[in-house]
């Protein structure tokens, strides 16, 4: 590859608090190692790639880069485009019938004049980031895609952290803290926490340690005049990665129901997906998919039914069902996300100028070094390991027996 003269960025998919903080870094990591290149934005990710919608980094925008790292969201828009989709790409109006939506976003990097490109997504973003550097490859498009992991699942293979996760795990415990006072407004009160990860428990497990310790050490109780740690701790915990035995942990639940007068469960949004599925199709009832071929979630609605599950059996007079996934995905990252999304983005733009392809993360293959991934090694579906020492402890903690089953990793 030749000298640098150009770069673009995108972001893609769901939102998660490190878009606008990347993009800010890579823009104050390019002005001060390489200022002359020029640097734009493409408008709503792989939709404004294929539209050819961009905006260009201005030296105004270049002076105020390092703002957008104390935002949530992406200034550049996102969307959910799978560029080997080719009827969906149709179907939206973004490339014409009979063109490859990949030979489209190609041409319309060398018509932009892009000598590299920076993906900002998760696994789906990255995947398809993949399958655009090798068309671009395999066609003698001289051009480096550089792919950075955003997804607060923290599901990518091989990647050690993705960006965002810690600080989505924190918002969601200190989302819960103001919820779990809704047991005080009702007798006998089960309240489903409902967390993102469709197949990856991570963010759930991590959102009742922080949340956990949360109540340990930073808030004060008067159990004396009925506020106390235990009515307001987390009781359960469910991860797709185990298998539940509803009985016992409604027997379990229900013994916490009649000593505290309420139950307080964090649950995935992926938890027994297939299940619910099933019934749901055994009721002649049919289940959307996205553009990636991904059941729609919000069509599944997997806290209300754990809330149908435990609801009758303890004697709950009232449930409730909470989503913290989109006040925690927005929202601004923490300072040890932003130490990651810091070093990651300098990695980046280091291996953009040396003409390096990947996704840049702590390589857990090559002993957690940071480095640009090879984009045949990434995708996504890496399952959270229940055998976390964190996460042990915080279930012996709450007193929930350990999984009796975990799901093995397979890369």
């Amino acid at each position: 590859m030749g000298k640098v003269k150009k770069v673009a960025f995108l972001t893609a998919g769901g939102l998660a608090p490190c878009l606008s903080s990347s993009i800010g870094y890579l823009i104050s990591e390019y002005t001060k190692q390489a200022p002359e290149v020029e640097l734009i934005g493409y408008i709503n990710g792989y939709m404004g790639l294929l539209k050819g919608e961009s905006v260009k980094v201005t030296d105004e925008v270049r002076k105020k880069a390092l703002i957008l790292t104390r935002h949530g969201g992406s200034p550049i828009g996102n969307s959910r485009v799978k560029l080997t989709n080719v009827a969906d790409c149709v179907k939206r109006g973004l490339v014409k019938e009979g063109e490859d939506p990949l030979k489209v976003a190609a041409d319309q990097l060398v018509k932009d004049g892009v000598d590299v490109l920076h993906t900002i997504g998760g696994d789906d973003t990255n995947t398809t980031a993949a399958d655009l550097a090798k068309y671009l490859a395999t066609n003698n498009y001289d051009l480096t895609v550089v792919g950075l992991p955003k997804t607060i699942d923290n599901d990518v293979y091989p990647i050690k952290q993705s960006l965002g996760a810690y600080t989505a795990a924190e918002q969601g415990a200190e989302f819960f803290a103001n919820v779990v006072k809704e047991n005080s407004a009702n007798p006998r009160m089960l309240i489903v926490h409902e967390v993102m990860g469709r197949n990856c428990g991570w963010l759930t497990a991590f959102t009742a340690i922080y949340y956990h310790k949360m109540l340990k050490r930073r808030i004060k109780f008067v159990p004396e005049f009925g506020l106390t740690r235990e009515r307001q701790d987390v009781h359960a915990v469910y991860v797709p990665e185990s298998r539940i035995d509803f009985n016992k942990e409604a027997e379990r639940l229900k013994a916490i129901m009649d000593k505290h007068d309420c139950v307080n469960i964090f649950v995935s949004e992926g938890a027994c997906v297939k299940q619910i599925i099933a019934e749901m199709k055994r009721r002649g009832e049919e289940v959307p998919l996205d553009a990636f071929g991904h059941p729609r979630l919000d069509k599944v609605n997997v806290g209300q039914w754990f809330a149908k599950q435990f609801g009758e059996r303890l004697g709950a007079e009232k449930t409730m069902v909470q989503k913290s996934g989109y006040f925690a995905r927005a929202a601004a990252p923490c300072k040890k996300d932003l130490s990651l999304i810091y070093e990651c983005c300098v990695k980046a733009v280091e291996s953009a100028l040396n003409g390096v392809g990947g996704v840049v993360g702590k390589d857990e293959d090559d002993h957690n070094e940071l480095r640009a991934c090879e984009f045949e090694r990434v995708k996504g579906g890496k399952p959270f390991n229940v055998r976390n020492s964190r996460f042990r402890k915080l279930l012996v903690e709450i007193g929930q027996p350990r999984p009796r089953k975990t799901r093995t990793p397979k890369k």
